[in-house]
């Protein structure tokens, strides 16, 4: 009886490692919207959220140690990756603007991704196994990790969209330069008359609204996670026809990553090239956000085409 309620709490350390990072993301959340609730600093949930970071990667450093290969290749190893890459970007979007409003959004894709990936996925998915031939490559760390790396900052850039609808959501968008930088300056309605009597228009630096900032601070991410992921689709190209001898074989996987690409070029062009700014994009961000989703979690669970990662519901 004893043996047995030990071996119940005897853990595998890379299991482990995962849970503890659950555990800082699970704390940081609640005090995230404490420190929005307060408008006070969220310095604590910033360092919660840098702790996660820190174990998910000696999680993976040693998943890699243990298994021989690097560690990405099944669903629970890429889970842990792309939390790993989520609460990195987070980390670097509050570097930018230090605000609880980012933790509070931002946090429960990383929460998720993780607890997904520790209390969900069946054992057969997240033991460790032998890469099959066509993964042992050195294409493996190159397109798999620049990809996942795309998903992680696209999906902060989408879920930081979203917050536009949720805080000052009714309020103008007037700054009409937040797509190509982060400058502070609006033009004023007032008007003055100058000693020659002539009617200027008066530039007043301002701050940023909180929409404002996330819309800015989202167009940034989703920008980083759209060059990755077309670096991506480019490098999975080239490994796919070393592999299999075809660029492009219309896989499942590959056909929601093309409509992914396509998804987040019509959220850039219409920001550049249209000037959109604010609900309109952030729609094109969330359904960007949906499409990752059904790329990456829907068709490796449903265990169809070359790039799955098994069927959930195997026993």
């Amino acid at each position: 009886m004893l043996d047995f309620q030990l071996n119940n709490f005897s853990f595998d350390p890379v299991v482990s490692l995962g849970f503890i990072a659950f555990l800082s993301l699970l704390i940081a959340l609640p005090i995230s919207f404490w420190s929005v609730a307060g408008s006070s600093d969220s310095s604590k949930a910033r360092f919660l959220v840098a702790i996660s970071n820190l174990f998910l990667t000696c999680q993976l450093i040693l998943r890699w140690w243990q298994s021989g290969h690097f560690p990405i290749s099944n669903l629970y190893e890429s889970l842990c990756f792309l939390t790993w890459g989520c609460t990195l970007t987070q980390l670097f979007v509050e570097r930018a603007w230090r605000s609880p409003i980012v933790s509070a959004v931002a946090t429960p894709i990383s929460l998720l991704s993780i607890g997904f990936a520790s209390f969900v996925l069946p054992e057969n998915l997240q033991s460790s196994a032998p890469l099959v031939p066509a993964l042992r490559s050195s294409w493996l760390v190159m397109h798999v990790s620049v990809i996942m790396s795309s998903y992680a900052a696209l999906l902060i850039g989408s879920i930081l969209s979203f917050g536009v609808f949720l805080v000052d959501g009714k309020k103008q968008f007037s700054i009409r330069n937040s797509s190509f930088g982060s400058g502070s300056y609006r033009q004023s309605s007032e008007l003055y008359i100058d000693e020659r009597n002539e009617n200027l228009n008066s530039i007043q630096p301002v701050e940023f609204t909180n929409a404002e900032q996330l819309d800015s601070l989202s167009y940034r991410s989703i920008t980083a996670g759209f060059l990755l992921l077309t670096v991506g689709l480019i490098s999975g190209a080239v490994w796919a026809n070393e592999a299999w001898g075809s660029w492009w074989s219309w896989d499942p996987k590959e056909t929601w990553a093309l409509i992914c690409w396509l998804v987040y070029a019509a959220y850039l062009h219409t920001r550049l090239t249209r000037g959109w700014q604010g609900k309109k994009p952030a729609l094109l961000a969330i359904a960007g956000f949906l499409v990752i989703i059904i790329c990456y979690i829907g068709v490796n669970l449903l265990g169809v085409g070359l790039h799955s990662y098994g069927w959930f519901f195997d026993a």
